[in-house]
């Protein structure tokens, strides 16, 4: 490359993908421990999450002040590429419950990848199981919750009202489950707060590398909450 800032932008992003796909595994970690019902191993994993969240969202101090000049000076040496074609950011949003079968085109020319998040999106999220494990500590979860499709997540009432139920009992087990996917689900956001902030300062308006809608895109991203009966109840 000719110019320094590129390789600034190919490395940080390549170290964006490492943590995107340790995040992955460390939220199945998390799904077998809730699946177990051993909630101190799938807090304990939560908690590493949280920290491999913030590490992550430090990763775009590199990049976040990159000028439409800087920025405009190597974007077409990107050409197609965009962050709609990291399969490991999409298995985290699956994972995380950010589910949209829409999300599955930009990966139609990777069999493997498209297959992983295929089953990915018919599979249980982290959220799915918590919802589940609540019904088997005695929430009124109706079935339909338990057993939903695969499309975007539409928080539901009786999830509210156990995790309401979780808040207002003495503190416990439960409490720090759902305060450990707080955290999760916050710094998630940062993440994207983050992405949007950096887009708008390096692009503005402009179509998102890979013809995305670019800020209007990520803006409504951010908007979205995941694990949102939490942040209701």
């Amino acid at each position: 490359t000719k110019d320094p800032l590129e390789m600034t932008f190919l490395v940080v992003t390549q170290v964006m993908e490492l943590w995107f796909g340790l995040l992955v595994h460390d939220l199945r970690v998390v799904q077998r421990a809730l699946r177990d019902d051993d909630l101190p191993a799938g807090i304990a994993t939560l908690q590493r999450c949280d920290l491999h969240l913030r590490a992550l969202n430090a990763s775009w101090l590199p990049l976040a002040r990159f000028t439409p000049r800087e920025f405009g000076a190597f974007r077409p040496e990107i050409s197609d590429g965009s962050g709609f074609q990291s399969a490991e950011y999409r298995l985290l949003e699956f994972l995380l419950g950010d589910k949209s079968a829409s999300m599955l085109v930009p990966h139609r020319g990777m069999p493997d990848q498209y297959a992983e998040l295929e089953a990915a999106l018919h599979a249980p999220s982290v959220w799915d199981d918590v919802t589940a494990l609540l019904a088997r500590r005695g929430a009124d979860v109706p079935a339909a919750v338990l057993q939903r499709p695969a499309e975007p997540y539409e928080p539901a009432a009786e999830v509210e009202a156990a995790w309401a139920a979780v808040y207002a009992a003495p503190p416990g087990e439960l409490t720090a489950l759902g305060e450990a996917l707080t955290d999760v689900a916050e710094q998630f956001s940062r993440w994207r707060y983050d992405h949007l902030l950096a887009t708008k300062r390096a692009m503005g308006g402009r179509t998102g590398t890979g013809g995305s809608a670019g800020v209007t895109w990520l803006d409504k991203r951010v908007r979205r909450d995941v694990f949102p009966e939490l942040w209701t109840a």
